[in-house]
Formats: structure tokens, C-alpha cells, sequence
């Protein structure tokens, strides 16, 4: 699902940017743009990189209509600028890592080349898209992880979402892992399973819950699941759910599983299996929902908490604890002239120049970890700490794989695009590559990203050049 009339959907000052650009004729001139991020979310030690297809189908229909001409005409733009805006369409080239691919703080994910009045139009676009579906992917990830590969873990966040953000949160949360979605639209759109259960008006709205439970158990013979915790959980909604299960067996039918939607999860898991099992009902799952993430799931699974299907809702839709991902968009040269931003900050002063990215891998083709070269180099023996040089790792010897690949070509696709399950699995894939220390919860190893000689004696001597 790309945006309709993606021209619009841009920052202000990218407009200005541009007819400046237009106007003085330095729209002629070549750019280089990176993306990256500078800092892991969630003080994790890892992102997944999410959004690329719907980058690049929004690219691919990024054109000027009528009506967005007539209103940069009342908003004062040139008439000769509007003339251009016409024509426009994006004829340069990006090279990207693969969507669903693990990544790390400072390297260049995605690399943009055209001239510089088309590459700068990107950038809000860019970062719009490539941003919250990188941040959901990786919290969706992590809870994945916290619940286990076999656990059944569903997205249940749409109506919690900020806006239609949640139609994307749903792609990406299937890219990190999930299993399914509530999200009927985005399930339709991404052809991802759709399911859910039931709420409790449903049960309210019935004179007593077990007709409630009943009523629903005809109409869904071999797909109910029971809220059980409307009145009380133990008391009235789990011995009803045996009687509607008893009562399934008798037609043929079995009962999928009970809900747990409040009060202490662990607790109520816990008792609800022991009734479960002394009717004979071991093949009923338990559901848990209610602000769960991955921090409550570790702490559910610690306790021994028998539940088999999460649902996952407002944390990971909002991204909870950290709501954005610092990805940025930064020039990196200019009719091949390396380009750095400086900053008294320095992890924010930019890599200059077009640049790739090796990973090196371990003898069990483990990540060990990423070195950024100019686009030119090819074997490189050393990595620097980008901003630690002295400390460097020595790569001979070690195999390596080139992370970026041309996707657009004179503004063509020249990639097939995979489905969302299709980069689910290769997210799932390289994610069983990265180390068990990089993925905990807790004070996760810190991965090594480094750059090769000759990137950081360029970028030393443009510091120097620009502080003097």
C-alpha cells in the first residue's frame, strides 16, 4: 500500500529546498544521500529494517498533480518551478539492504543517487515510512522473542494506534514475527491472517454469559475462543467455557481456546489450565491480552505462565518505551564530491562520500560484525571504531557478505519486490544469525560497526579542511 499523491507529503522547507535548488540550476548537480539511525530503540541491540516496498511503490508513483500544482501556486512558488514539477518523476538510483534485514546504529541502510533537486524530495517521504515500520518491525521482534518460538503471538493494536499508523504497524509487526492480526484491513492489503475472539459486550449484551458463550459456539463451531473474564474469571467464566467445551465434543467439535483479558495473568493462566486439564480439555489453548510487551511476556514466561497465544496491542503499535527511531537522511557528496556534516557532537558529524556496507561473519556464519568502506574499496584487512579509531578489529580471513543492492536504477525497479512473508522469514532468518548476547532484554552487547582506513582518513582531513 503505497500514499496517494506522495508529492504533497513532504515537509515545507523540501519545497524551498528545491526551487532554490531550481532556480540557481544546482538542480543539475549529482547527489549522494544516505539514510541510517544513530541509536538503537528500546535499548536494544538490534534493529529490523522495515518499509522498503512501500518506499519504493511510493517512488515509483511520485508525480505532481493538478490540484498540488494549484496549491504551491497559492502558496507563492515560481511559475517556472511549477512547469518542472509538471515533468517530475524520480530518475535516479537506490541502493538499499534487504527489507527485513538486522541493522545497526550509524551504517548507511539505504543509499539515494540522482540530481540534487529529485534526491532532497525524498527525504521526508523517506524517513516517514522507513522510520516507524523499522521501529515497530524491531519491537515486534523483541516480543516475538520474549515469547518464544512457539508461542502464538497476534497484533491487536489498530484501535490504539495513532491513526492510520496502525495500518503499517500491522506490515511491520508481521515482518518482526507476529503470527496475525486483528487488523482487518491491513490483513486484506498485506495478505497476512486475519483473526480475532470477541469482546466483552458481546457477553454483556446476553442475559448470562453462557448463553453468551453458547450463542457464539454455534455460530463458530472449530474457531471460539471465550473471554472468560467479563464477571469473574475462575467462578463463572472458565467453568462456562468447560460446559460450552463438553458440549462441542459431544457435536463433533473442539473448543480453541479461553481469553484472559485482566487481573494477574499468571495467576489466572495458571488456575484456568489446572481446570482445563481436570476436565480433559489439555488440547484448549489460553490467550492473554492487556498491555502486554515484551517485558511482561519475559516476566509471564519466567513465572511458568501456561499461555499460548498473546495479543499484543498498545505497546506495540506506539512503540512503547520509545516512540521514534532516529533515523536521518544526511548528504554524503555532490557531483562526486565527498560531502561531511559537522557537529561539536561527534557521533553526529557524517561519513563522507557514496559508501557500502561488508558484513563479516564468524566461522559458524554468525554476525560478526559490519564494516562501512567507500563504495570503490573492495577487500579492506581492518575496521575502525568510528569514533574511537584507536580501537580497530582485524577482519582478515573473515568471510563477508556486501548488505547493499541496487533496487531503483534510473528510476526503475529493477527488484522483484517480495511479499510480507517473504521478509518475515529472511527477518527470522538473519535474526537466528545475531549472537543470543545481542538479543537479550537486558544490557545487550553492544554489535561492532566499524569504518575502513581509508573512509576515516578522508573524513579526518574534510575536518580538518572545514575547522580551519
Amino acid at each position: 500500500m503505497y500514499i496517494n499523491k506522495p508529492a504533497s507529503y513532504t515537509d515545507y522547507y523540501e519545497l524551498t529546498m528545491a526551487q532554490g535548488y531550481f532556480l540557481s540550476g544546482m538542480h543539475k548537480k549529482t547527489a549522494g544521500f544516505d539514510y541510517f539511525f544513530r541509536n538503537i530503540p528500546f535499548n536494544g541491540g538490534y534493529v529490523i529494517f522495515a518499509g522498503l516496498n512501500e518506499l519504493v511503490e511510493t517512488i515509483r508513483n511520485l508525480t505532481f498533480s493538478d490540484e498540488e500544482i494549484d496549491y504551491f501556486r497559492k502558496e507563492g512558488f515560481k511559475e517556472e518551478f511549477l512547469e518542472y514539477l509538471k515533468h517530475f518523476t524520480f530518475t535516479g538510483n537506490i541502493y538499499s539492504v534487504r527489507e527485513g534485514e538486522v541493522v545497526f546504529p550509524s551504517e548507511p541502510i539505504l543509499r539515494v543517487e540522482g540530481d540534487l533537486l529529485e534526491t532532497q524530495l525524498l527525504e521526508t517521504l523517506l524517513l516517514n515510512i522507513l522510520n516507524f515500520q523499522s521501529l515497530i518491525a524491531t519491537k515486534a521482534a523483541r516480543i516475538k522473542l520474549a515469547a518464544g518460538e512457539n508461542s502464538v503471538v497476534l497484533d491487536f493494536g489498530l484501535r490504539r494506534s495513532q491513526g492510520l499508523g496502525g495500518i503499517h504497524a500491522t506490515r511491520a509487526a508481521m515482518i518482526g514475527g507476529f503470527d496475525g492480526t486483528s487488523n482487518v484491513y491491513s490483513a486484506q492489503r498485506f495478505n497476512v491472517p486475519a483473526g480475532g475472539t470477541m469482546a466483552h459486550s458481546w457477553i454483556q449484551s446476553f442475559d448470562s454469559e453462557i448463553e453468551a458463550f453458547r450463542t457464539y459456539s454455534n455460530y463458530y463451531p472449530d474457531d471460539t475462543t471465550l473471554l472468560v473474564d467479563t464477571y469473574d474469571t475462575l467462578d463463572s467464566g472458565v467453568p462456562n467455557a468447560i460446559k460450552i467445551a463438553k458440549e462441542l465434543e459431544v457435536k463433533g467439535h473442539k473448543l480453541k481456546a479461553i481469553r484472559l483479558d485482566s487481573g494477574d495473568l499468571a495467576y489466572f493462566s495458571k488456575k484456568s489450565r489446572k481446570l482445563l486439564d481436570e476436565a480433559g480439555l489439555n488440547y484448549v489453548k489460553i490467550a492473554a491480552s492487556n498491555q502486554l510487551d515484551e517485558r511482561v511476556i519475559h516476566s509471564l514466561r519466567t513465572q511458568s505462565a501456561p499461555i499460548d497465544i498473546y495479543g499484543v496491542g498498545t505497546r506495540l503499535v506506539t512503540g512503547h518505551t520509545s516512540p521514534a527511531l532516529d533515523g536521518v537522511y544526511k548528504l554524503n557528496s555532490i557531483d562526486g564530491e565527498p560531502k561531511l556534516k559537522i557537529s561539536e557532537n561527534i557521533e553526529k558529524i557524517t561519513l563522507p562520500g557514496n559508501k557500502k556496507v561488508f558484513r563479516y561473519l564468524n566461522g559458524d556464519g554468525s554476525f560478526y560484525g559490519d564494516a562501512i568502506l567507500f563504495d570503490n574499496e573492495e577487500v579492506i584487512e581492518r575496521m575502525h571504531h568510528p569514533t574511537f579509531p584507536a580501537k580497530k578489529s582485524d577482519l582478515t580471513n573473515r568471510t563477508y557478505e556486501d548488505l547493499l543492492s541496487p533496487v531503483i536504477k534510473n528510476g526503475n525497479i529493477i527488484q522483484e519486490l517480495p511479499d510480507v512473508q517473504s521478509i518475515a522469514k529472511y527477518a527470522k532468518k538473519r535474526l537466528k544469525l545475531l549472537q543470543p548476547e545481542y538479543k537479550r532484554l537486558d544490557n545487550p552487547h553492544i554489535y561492532k560497526v566499524g569504518i575502513s582506513t581509508k573512509l576515516m582518513e578522508k573524513r579526518d582531513i574534510l575536518l580538518k579542511f572545514f575547522k580551519s
